[in-house]
């Protein structure tokens, strides 16, 4: 792998621009082919003499999965968490194109959801390569991203020391209110058909978007934005949710029990891309260790919290690394 030109950013990520404000980098990871480069941010320890972290959280999106959303929510946990905590966040493949330039459409295989798996179990293998035994990898996935947190868990038990879902949809995607409404837009060839017409997109100014979406903060919009100029990204989208309706069947609870002591669940009071699903998890935590660590979030958060509710989340998510001695 290649070095990094910035010293606080790890070996195995390439730097992209400079430290923002919220304290992270923006950088990419280069995945093995036939895999592509990934987005990822990285917010580094306050320690820059050699020491490893103690902790590295690594964050996986939910879909549509662009960085950029979850920025305020990630900055928030950094912020309250100890000078040995890091974190990288990790784009899904396909999502190149909303940072770097317009590419054509990704073959079904390489946006899907094996691929996916793919790339992270290949970050995590970094992360153990360059920090070694002593560093705690923790993972933390939103909707689908919790899925394939437990997939990363499953294929690799002994390195990682945990994982916190985010309104977790791990079972029967299809069968949610969302999923019976939407299926068929993710079912070709209709994502090849948004794609293109997304293309009339470009000519609306900002502010359009901002009579639609007025209760977003700015920031949030212009990533929405970045997704919408991207046919290559929508595409892939689409793509990945049609994977989604046809792999995230029944619940594994083989997976559950055997990782129950290293897993916190955070579930919205009304969830339409978890409905009556989260019931079947429930029912399969009752009476195990982890039913203790399931919190049902405040009515007013919604399935969508990063956009005005990051900071809320963060803070539970502090609690749980404190209570799990993460940091």
């Amino acid at each position: 792998m290649q070095a990094s030109g910035n010293s606080h950013l790890p070996t195995f990520l390439e730097e992209v621009t400079k430290p923002q404000d919220e304290g992270y980098l923006s950088a990419v990871f280069p995945h093995k082919k036939p895999l592509e480069p990934a987005h990822s941010l990285w917010w580094p320890t306050a320690i820059h003499d050699g020491n490893h972290p103690r902790t590295v959280l690594v964050f996986i999106p939910g879909n549509p999965g662009l960085l950029g959303f979850y920025v305020p929510f990630l900055s928030a946990i950094h912020k309250a968490a100890p000078e040995s905590f890091a974190i990288l966040a990790h784009a899904h493949q396909g999502l190149s194109a909303c940072v770097g330039g317009e590419k054509a459409r990704r073959p079904t295989d390489l946006v899907g959801l094996p691929a996916q798996v793919d790339a992270l179990l290949e970050v995590v293998d970094a992360l153990r390569l360059t920090y070694g035994p002593e560093t705690k990898i923790l993972l933390a996935g939103h909707s689908m991203g919790s899925w394939l947190a437990t997939q990363v868990l499953k294929q690799r038990p002994d390195e990682a020391a945990g994982a916190f879902l985010l309104f977790p949809t791990i079972s029967q995607i299809r069968e949610t209110p969302n999923g019976r409404r939407l299926s068929w837009l993710f079912r070709p060839p209709f994502p090849r058909v948004v794609a293109h017409l997304s293309m009339l997109i470009r000519i609306l100014p900002l502010r359009v978007l901002w009579t639609l979406f007025s209760s977003w903060p700015l920031a949030q919009l212009e990533v929405l934005r970045s997704l919408l100029h991207s046919p290559s990204a929508i595409h892939a989208c689409l793509t990945m949710a049609h994977d989604e309706m046809n792999t995230i069947t029944d619940l594994d609870v083989v997976l559950l029990d055997r990782h129950i002591e290293h897993l916190w669940f955070y579930f919205a009071e009304e969830d339409d891309w978890v409905g009556d699903q989260r019931e079947v998890i429930l029912h399969a935590l009752h009476g195990t260790p982890a039913a203790v660590r399931v919190v049902h979030g405040h009515r007013d958060i919604p399935h969508a919290f990063v956009i005005n509710h990051g900071e809320e989340l963060a803070m539970q998510c502090i609690e749980w690394l404190r209570s799990g001695d993460f940091i």
